[in-house]
């Protein structure tokens, strides 16, 4: 009998082993999804502000016919008001989750447990940037319209303003596709926690 025994301790021995697999803990891929999110929020908070930067501090001048000065400021538009709101609630909103995301990044957790902390996620950066890109919209159509008509009808051209209310347009349109990106990344934990 002992000889069987050795017999078939041989075989166990002998008989290959498959290589360990890495096995991926939740808590890295929640890390690495996690990060991936993280930095679109740092990228749309900066773009954000330096669009808010650029379009209240938008005023332009030019000489008048009759002697005095055409003066134009983003809040004589509805459309640059539209827009600025955009980017405030933007700002706003990217900053908590930018807090929330970095407590998740570091602790591994996430501070709003449930369902609700994923559905309010997801929604959230729908709604804000369906927000964002109206509003990319409006200071885009604005601008356009506007500049055309000061231009073709009473010979004022304020370039220089509306290149800023441009530019700063543009950036909101760069914020709105980091929130719509964020938002792809929170519809890939939807299926599996919804």
């Amino acid at each position: 009998m002992e000889t069987n025994n050795k017999a078939a301790d041989a075989m166990e021995i002998s008989a290959p082993q498959p290589p360990p697999q890495p096995s991926r803990s939740p808590r890295s891929s929640l890390t690495i999804s996690g990060i991936g999110i993280l930095v679109l929020r740092v990228l749309t908070l900066f773009f954000l502000l330096v669009a808010l930067i650029l379009i209240s501090v938008d005023k332009g001048s030019e000489p008048a016919e009759d002697g005095g000065r055409n003066q134009i400021k983003f809040d004589d538009l509805h459309s640059y008001k539209y827009m600025m709101a955009a980017i405030i609630i933007g700002f706003v909103y990217n900053l908590g989750q930018m807090a929330l995301s970095i407590f998740n990044v570091v602790s591994g957790k996430r501070l709003i447990k449930g369902d609700f902390g994923f559905l309010l996620d997801f929604s959230g950066d729908e709604i804000i940037s369906y927000l964002l890109a109206t509003g990319a919209a409006a200071g885009f159509g604005a601008t356009l319209d506007v500049h055309s008509t000061l231009t073709d009808y009473l010979d004022v051209h304020f370039d220089s303003f509306f290149n800023k209310a441009n530019a700063s347009a543009s950036l909101l349109f760069f914020g709105f596709m980091f929130t719509a990106s964020s938002s792809v990344f929170a519809s890939y934990a939807l299926p599996k926690n919804v």
